[in-house]
């Protein structure tokens, strides 16, 4: 008995799984940036305590450099326009924590100065950004 033969289908890539894939490799890397432009301020050497512990994140943080240079939030500024540029992003009556993260090779006389001006400024808490030595 002689059977027909059937006509063989044209081969064919499924392009559907392949998409799938690539937008989720897609999104894999647009979170993982996401989480690697979150850190808070400029890279310095931070000094080290043994008291240090995990706060709150900042609303605000003060970046002040080696070579003494601020940064608000990675913008830089000058001593004198700091308390008006926090004014300016603070809602009146509400407290705001500006972390400074200052390099351990900056004079303290540049730290207490920054640390004055946001002083002067209400509802305003200070903290001061170490790494912890184990």
């Amino acid at each position: 008995m002689n059977l027909p033969e059937e006509p063989e289908k044209p081969f064919q890539i499924n392009i559907l799984p392949m998409i799938d894939v690539i937008f989720a490799v897609l999104a894999f890397f647009i979170m993982s940036t996401l989480f690697l432009t979150r850190s808070e301020g400029l890279p310095v050497n931070l000094p080290g305590a043994v008291t240090s512990n995990q706060q709150r994140s900042p609303d605000l943080t003060l970046t002040i450099d080696a070579q003494g240079d601020l940064f608000l939030n990675r913008e830089a500024i000058s001593l004198g326009d700091l308390s008006s540029a926090i004014k300016n992003q603070i809602e009146p009556g509400q407290p705001v924590l500006v972390t400074i993260s200052a390099d351990e090779a900056v004079s303290h006389g540049q730290v207490v100065a920054a640390m004055d001006e946001l002083r002067q400024i209400d509802q305003v808490r200070i903290g001061i950004a170490t790494k912890p030595i184990n």
